[in-house]
C-alpha cells in the first residue's frame, strides 16, 4: 500500500522538524509493508534526502523538464537532476500542470526521460467535472494512459494515480460504487495484472474509512492533508484499522 504526499508548492526548512514524527511512526511499523513516498517542492528533495536517510521513506520530485538533458530551460528541473539530489520517484501529469497547458503528449516525453533516468513514475489521470457530467470519464481515462503511456513497454516503474479534476481540493470524493468501478476499469487497461492504481483527490484522515474499502486500491495520493505530520499518521493508521 501507497501513501504518496505530495506537498505542492508548500513548506520551508523550518517546518522539516514535524517529520520526525512520521520518520518514527514509519519505522515502527515498517512490517506493515507499507510503502510512504514524500514528493515536497524541488528546493526541500536534497534536505529531507539527508533526513530520511536510513529511514524506509523514500522520495519524489512533483514534475520535470521533458529533456534528459541539460540545456538552456530557464526555471526548469529534469529527471535527472532530481535523481541527482535524491529522488526515486516522480508526480507526472497532475492536473495543476495540466490545467498550465501540459497534454498527454508532452507528459509522455516526460514519463519516458523519467523512466530512463531511473525513477519511479506516478502517472495522474483524470476527469473535469464537465467530462463526469457529460458520461465522458471513461473515454478521457483510456484516452490519458493510451498517449501518455504510448511506446512503453515495461510498465513496471509505472503507478497509475486517478485523481479525479473536480475532487481535487475540494473535500469532494466519488461515489465509492463509481471509484470501485474506476479502479477496476483502469486496471483493465494493462496486461500487467498486478498494476499499480492509487486515488488522489481530498484524501483525508475523515474520509479515509470510506476509501480504504475500496477493491484493489494500492494506494493513495494525498495533498493537503499530507502536510500535517498528524494528519497524514492517522490516514495510514486508519487504513490499517
Amino acid at each position: 500500500m501507497y501513501f504518496v504526499a505530495n506537498w505542492k508548492m508548500f513548506g520551508d526548512l523550518k517546518g522539516l522538524n514535524s517529520l520526525n514524527n512520521v520518520i518514527n511512526f514509519v519505522t515502527r511499523n515498517e512490517r506493515k509493508n507499507f510503502k510512504v513516498v514524500y514528493c515536497p517542492p524541488s528546493t526541500l528533495i536534497f534536505s529531507l534526502s539527508k533526513k530520511f536517510k536510513n529511514t524506509p521513506i523514500d522520495l519524489g520530485g512533483q514534475n520535470s523538464h521533458e529533456s534528459e538533458n541539460y540545456g538552456p530551460y530557464t526555471g526548469h528541473i529534469n529527471s535527472k537532476m532530481l535523481k541527482d539530489i535524491g529522488a526515486k520517484y516522480l508526480i507526472l501529469g497532475h492536473s495543476e500542470n495540466r490545467q498550465c497547458g501540459e497534454n498527454d503528449k508532452l507528459i509522455n516525453l516526460k514519463i519516458k526521460n523519467g523512466l530512463k533516468t531511473g525513477l519511479k513514475i506516478i502517472f495522474c489521470i483524470g476527469e473535469t467535472l464537465k467530462e463526469k457530467k457529460n458520461n465522458k470519464t471513461n473515454q478521457i481515462l483510456s484516452n490519458q494512459i493510451k498517449i501518455g503511456l504510448n511506446g512503453i513497454k515495461n510498465k513496471s516503474n509505472i503507478i497509475i494515480a486517478y485523481e479525479p479534476v473536480w475532487a481535487i481540493g475540494t473535500g469532494l470524493i466519488p461515489e465509492l460504487s463509481d471509484l470501485n468501478n474506476l479502479i477496476f476499469f483502469i486496471k483493465k487497461k494493462f496486461k500487467n495484472k498486478s498494476q499499480k492504481v492509487l486515488y488522489g483527490g481530498s484524501v483525508n484522515e475523515n474520509n479515509i474509512n470510506q476509501l480504504k474499502t475500496i477493491n484493489n486500491i494500492d494506494g493513495f495520493l494525498v495533498g493537503a492533508a499530507s502536510q500535517d505530520a498528524k494528519k497524514f499518521i492517522d490516514i495510514i493508521k486508519k487504513t490499517y484499522n
